[in-house]
């Protein structure tokens, strides 16, 4: 069920006693969703479910990735540009026009470089996670859109959306190790706990589980309408289906679907706060952003945002792969 933000009595206590047990406990995580029709970027505190800030943010924003030290890192599609900014004013701090199709962004601090996708190009730009100038490129299957970094650094994978694979290279090195086969257009992804990479194939309404280090294809779960956006939490992937307005929650132990979850029109990005006790996803059709508790797997809060939220990568200051 969907919850607007004016709450029945019960439902006013229920999100009372939620609030008072995420507050108490858990650090204040902060998500940044990019709106792409609005060309704006909203400030979120998660744990109040309520928006603090909302910037200005030209050229049709939609890629997304929060740094490890104060950055946020933002591409914005329609201009082919990708700025560094301040998580606390949205102060543009560098930026950098890239002559190509820039769509999907991720960091890695551990190297200090930025990885963006070029969807005309099959290739992943390496720069600079300072100055955002290019350090060099590497080369993936036709459109890649998604980028996921495993969470102990070892590898960096793309979802090639036009030649129905993943491309996973050493995240040290920059090498090639694996062109791996999956379902119809994939197009998000990201690595579970354990290590397993989870892809949402957008043409064949399933997920693929594989092992980076071998190139292995473990399992193909079928999911809702249209996956787009993987995150994990209690011990499950939730996926985001744009076509269904429904979250695919998967066992992480069985591989199975166990529960599927009403959110927005045209759910897209998804994240998840680093206590894993809340996960955040963008609805770009009614522009509102759901936050459902992976525990009871219920919506229970939606909140109204800017025009278009797409929030594409990793959003959540604080939050955790």
């Amino acid at each position: 069920m969907l919850w607007s933000n004016a709450l029945a009595p019960q439902a006013e206590l229920g999100l009372a006693l939620f609030l008072a047990a995420t507050a108490s406990a858990a650090p204040a995580d902060t998500a940044f969703v990019t709106c792409q029709n609005g060309e704006e970027l909203s400030r979120i505190d998660v744990t109040e479910m309520h928006e603090t800030d909302r910037w200005p943010l030209p050229g049709k924003p939609a890629g997304v990735a929060v740094g490890a030290h104060g950055d946020l890192f933002t591409v914005s599609a329609g201009s082919k540009t990708i700025q560094r900014l301040s998580t606390k004013t949205g102060e543009i701090l560098s930026q950098i026009v890239l002559d190509g199709g820039p769509i999907g962004i991720a960091q890695d601090p551990r190297q200090g470089r930025l990885f963006v996708s070029d969807w005309y190009n099959a290739r992943l730009w390496v720069l600079d996670d300072k100055t955002l100038e290019t350090q060099t490129e590497i080369t993936t299957g036709e459109a890649p859109a998604g980028i996921a970094l495993s969470g102990d650094g070892r590898f960096v994978a793309s979802a090639d959306k036009d030649a129905d694979q993943v491309s996973v290279f050493d995240a040290g090195t920059l090498q090639p190790l694996h062109r791996i086969p999956v379902g119809t257009r994939p197009f998000g992804l990201g690595f579970a706990p354990d290590g397993r990479l989870f892809v949402g194939n957008v043409g064949s309404n399933d997920v693929s589980v594989l092992d980076a280090e071998s190139g292995k294809r473990l399992a193909t779960v079928p999911v809702g309408e249209r996956p787009y956006g993987i995150a994990f939490a209690n011990n499950h992937a939730f996926v985001t289906n744009q076509y269904s307005n429904t979250l695919t929650a998967i066992s992480l132990d069985t591989l199975e679907p166990e529960a599927t979850i009403d959110v927005g029109e045209y759910p897209e990005g998804i994240d998840v706060t680093a206590k894993g006790d809340l996960l955040v996803i963008a609805n770009w059709f009614d522009n509102t952003v759901s936050f459902v508790d992976p525990d009871t797997m219920s919506v229970v809060r939606t909140l109204e945002t800017c025009d278009g939220p797409r929030a594409f990568g990793r959003f959540l200051e604080g939050g955790r792969q």
